[in-house]
This record gives C-alpha cells, structure tokens and sequence, in this order.
C-alpha cells in the first residue's frame, strides 16, 4: 500500500503525545517504511488486571488506531504471563498475584472491547506467555545478565522501597525485564504507553540493543484524570467511565466532569481536529458557556461508542432528567428479599464503591430516596415496594 508522507504521518502521530524517545528515529523509521513499502510493527502490551476497559484505557488505543488508519501494523499484546506478577510501577508495597484462571478470564474480555477500537483486520493479539512459558532457566539468567540492579534501583518506586526499607521481591524485578523482552520476541518498531510506563518502555529499547537489535522507539501518552478532575482514572476510585457501560451513564458521567478537562478529554477521546478545539478553547474564554461543549463532547464519545442515534437520545433524556427533575426511563434495579440498610444497598449494587464514600455523600445531601434527602445512611429499606435512590446528579438505582 502506499503510505501517506512523512509529514502527514507525524501530523497525526504527535497529536496528544507527551514524549517521543527518540523523535529523529521515529521519522527515520517512517522514511524506512514508506521507501521499503512495509509497514511499521507498533506494539502496546496490557495486562489484564481487570475485566473491564475504561476511557483512560482508550487513550493509547486510540493511539494505535491512528498508526493502523496510516497503514502500520499493530501488536495487542495480552500480558498473560505479566499478569500473574502484577506491574510494580507506581506501588509501595509487593502486589497481590493473580491466578491463572483469573487472567486469562479478565483477557478474555480485553479481546472483544478492545475492537470497539481498533480494526480487528489490523491487529495481531498476542499473549506473552507463548514465548515467557518456553524459556529455559538458562536463558531467563542470560536475560538477568543484561540488565543490573543498580539501573532497576533508579525506577522511582523501587528506589523510594529500598530507602525506606520496604521488601522488593525478585519477582518484582523482573516485571520490567519480561516486558523488555516482549519487544525483543516481537521485533517491535514502536512501542506505546503511559507516561507511568516510561521506565519500562525504555528497558525494552535497551534489551533490543544487547540482543543485536534495532531499538524500538517510545510514544507516550499522558495519563488522563477521572470524573473527579484530579486524580488517574480508575475503577477502585470511582472515578472512571467505562467503555461497556449503557450510553446513558456514559453521557450523563462526561456531563459531570470538571470544566478543565473539557478540552483534554476532546483531544485524547475523540476524532475532533485541533482546528476545531481551538475555536472551542476561543469561545469558552469568550463566555461561552462550558455545558454547551460538555454536551458536544459527550455526544461525540457515545456517538463512537455505540451510535448517534444513541448520543441523541441520551442527550434528550439528560435535558428531560436533569433540566426537568425527571428520572430516567432505564436505571439499574436492586432486589431486596431481606430489610437492608441504605448503606449496604449502595455499597452492594455497585452504586458507589465503598462505605465512607457513602457517608460522605450523605453528608454532602448528595442521596435522596423517593425524591427526599437522606439525612442518615442507615434509613432501612423492605422489601414489598419499589423505591428509587439517586446519588449525585447522574447515578439512579430502582430498588425492588
């Protein structure tokens, strides 16, 4: 196929980046590739530490789709293997192993949400375990061999354990080793990751060298806030949205971020150009009122998602709910078989993800039952009526 220019090509692969290790080699590696006519291997691995994918997932992935609409062929590697160690980056303490059952479980739905995505005629899925499972003790210690201790000690997060005296396993250790050597096993020209991933992205470029290897370059992508504005999207928070959640909430949970991200999650979450975020960006600072673009947003990510037929009906339903004080048509349903405390039917049905989180919510007056404000988070509930709890301005259960 014939690619598009250089040019183009780093048009669309700079957008939204953090950091390009190194820029020259990357725009030689894309010269190579349009002289030869073959099309760059770009790898990103994820391992699957839990079943469902988030928009802060979707960031790279998005990343990866653009490298494919230019003709590139991308790797999905599934860090089944890396998975039963669990990636030390950024913890304190040693991370709980998961089972084998449970990751490929959790890999199982990687495979299928990660299409909503990319092209699945262009994407190579491959799980590390098919070349980490058949190495020989003998070449896991010629691997330790090419990397030291003291280049391991200068990751933050180990060097801060070790200071302070806290364990680091061996099995730790090798986490960055393993995900080097994945490019190593498949050739990679490109590799992408968060800006949390730079150490590791960066121990594969060096292991490419020591095994007589081009090195890989290294894109990286900013890490993207949550709901709350502050802190990394995640699903311990609370504070993610989900790919496979209904449209609804998803329109309703991009209505409720900060103002500040409206411009962040338009250029990392959608297809909208830069032309146009910057005639966004010259309107709001202008007076324009940020809901408008809110809107605009959220119907952009549902439209992608599922449709825009379903963007619109979110948005008409989002104006009748919350314009109107009505309540939506479809929400989640609690079944009580047992009188249950407020507290634990929160907790319970997934509608907020711990205990003191609802009190604070409570607290806050931000819980009403039947349209009241809940004073107290041990109001009982029993079973025989139909009852409807909203949290917030956009989360609704139907208790029955």
């Amino acid at each position: 196929m014939a690619f598009p220019s250089v040019e183009e090509q780093l048009s669309l692969l700079t957008r939204g980046v953090v950091d390009i290790v190194p820029f020259e080699d990357l725009k030689k590696k894309l010269e190579r590739s349009c002289q030869e006519n073959v099309p760059l291997r770009v790898k990103f691995g994820a391992d699957p530490s839990a079943p469902d994918l988030h928009l802060g997932h979707t960031v790279v992935l998005r990343k990866l789709r653009q490298f494919q609409k230019l003709g590139h062929h991308v790797i999905f590697l599934i860090g089944d293997f890396t998975g039963m160690i669990g990636d030390p980056t950024g913890k304190s303490t040693t991370r709980k192993r998961l089972s084998r059952e449970e990751v490929l479980a959790n890999a199982e739905t990687y495979k299928t949400q990660i299409f909503k995505i990319l092209d699945p005629d262009r994407t190579e899925i491959v799980f590390n375990s098919s070349w980490c499972s058949e190495m020989r003790f003998a070449e896991v210690l010629d691997l330790t061999a090419r990397y030291t201790v003291a280049r391991l000690l200068e990751r933050e997060d180990f060097g801060k354990r070790y200071r302070e005296g806290k364990p680091i396993s061996l099995i730790e250790f090798m986490y960055p080793l393993i995900q080097g050597y994945d490019s190593v096993a498949l050739r990679a020209d490109v590799e992408l990751g968060g800006t949390d991933q730079t150490f590791n992205l960066m121990v594969g470029r060096e292991l490419q060298k020591e095994y007589g290897q081009e090195s890989q370059v290294i894109l990286t992508m900013p890490i993207l806030e949550g709901t709350d504005g502050t802190q990394k999207m995640s699903k311990s928070l609370g504070n993610y949205i989900g790919i496979n959640e209904p449209p609804s909430q998803i329109f309703g949970k991009i209505m409720s971020i900060p103002d500040t991200l409206i411009l962040k999650y338009f250029e990392l979450l959608t297809d909208v150009s830069p032309e146009t975020l910057k005639r966004y960006e010259q309107e709001m600072k202008q007076g324009a009122n940020p809901r408008d673009y809110k809107i605009l947003l959220a119907k952009e990510i549902v439209g992608f998602y599922y449709s825009k037929s379903e963007a619109e009906a979110c948005h008409e339903e989002f104006e009748r709910i919350f314009r109107q004080g009505g309540t939506p048509d479809e929400m989640p349903i609690f079944s009580l078989s047992s009188p249950m405390a407020l507290i634990d039917i929160l907790v319970q049905s997934g509608t907020l993800p711990s205990r003191s989180e609802v009190r604070r919510m409570v607290q806050q007056q931000a819980v009403s039952l039947d349209g009241e404000r809940v004073s107290s988070e041990t109001v009982v509930l029993h079973p025989g009526q139909e009852r409807v709890i909203k949290v917030g301005k956009r989360k609704f259960l139907r208790v029955q």
